[in-house]
């Protein structure tokens, strides 16, 4: 794309790609129980994102559709697309309910099914981060914006409790194709600004927090195992590969949420992107 960030992305062969986003579209496949945590920052990211009604708004790795039927119930006319079917069906459940109007899809972010600046606001909370290829993703989404439009995206930053997970993960999982980049970058500002690149103008960042009840640490640990998909797909290899090494993962995972866990619950602060296009 002209004017995006000019580092091409690293070489992944097909195969492996396929293979990668696969083993993403399970993971995430038991995420519908946490939708309840993420409905409070839906909110703030469409306020972020300045969402009117009229718009047309794109929200991408939907999951349940927190976002996208936040935004609808505002009047604009909202898209939702998700890697994971078992996410979309309940999100049309979700819209269901709610008497709003969604277009749902399956799909992937990196190969948007929608033409140029179709959208005026696209948005994604804490989704698109998880595709491999950051270059292809960004490229992608700007791409289905609209020259003026708005890019707006809830991410986990690498230093805060969320981002020293997926460190702790990505440490005792295999390690994953040459070309693919994994997701805690995404919440460093500066990797941000140098990802979007000379194609937008206005970046604005903001930080809010989430707080997610749990009895324990190990109740927050056995949460995220049955739910959360890279936990979730590390718990699985490991419980007949190398039930040793799952019991030590086990550990440091209790002992990292024990520094955010308070009063039965555990702080996850998260930041907000926005950026115009140019």
């Amino acid at each position: 794309m002209s004017g995006a960030a000019t580092k091409s992305p690293e070489t992944i062969s097909g195969e492996a790609l396929a293979k990668f986003k696969e083993v993403q579209r399970q993971g995430w496949a038991h995420f519908a129980a946490l939708e309840f945590l993420t409905t409070p920052a839906a909110a703030r990211l469409v306020r972020h994102a300045g969402v009117r009604s009229g718009q047309r708004v794109l929200d991408v790795a939907c999951g349940t559709g927190v976002v996208a039927l936040t935004a609808a119930r505002m009047g604009a006319r909202v898209t939702g697309l998700d890697l994971t079917p078992e996410l979309i069906e309940r999100a049309r459940e979700n819209a269901a309910i709610a008497g709003v109007e969604v277009d749902w899809h399956v799909g992937d972010v990196e190969a948007l099914p929608f033409a140029d600046g179709d959208y005026d606001v696209v948005v994604s909370q804490f989704g698109h981060m998880f595709a491999p290829r950051p270059a292809v993703a960004v490229a992608e989404m700007l791409r289905v914006l609209k020259p003026g439009g708005m890019l707006a995206f809830s991410t986990w930053p690498p230093e805060l409790f969320l981002g020293r997970v997926f460190a702790l993960v990505g440490r005792y999982s295999p390690p994953p194709p040459p070309g693919v980049s994994p997701p805690p970058p995404w919440g460093d500002p500066n990797v941000v600004r140098e990802r979007l690149g000379e194609a937008v103008k206005d970046i604005g960042f903001d930080r809010a927090r989430l707080y997610v009840p749990s009895l324990s640490p190990q109740h927050n640990r056995d949460v995220m195992e049955r739910t959360a998909g890279p936990v979730l797909k590390l718990v699985e290899s490991l419980t007949s590969a190398d039930p040793a090494r799952l019991e030590t993962f086990r550990r440091e995972y209790e002992a990292l949420v024990s520094e955010y866990w308070s009063d039965n619950l555990v702080r996850q602060d998260y930041l907000m992107t926005r950026a115009t296009k140019i």
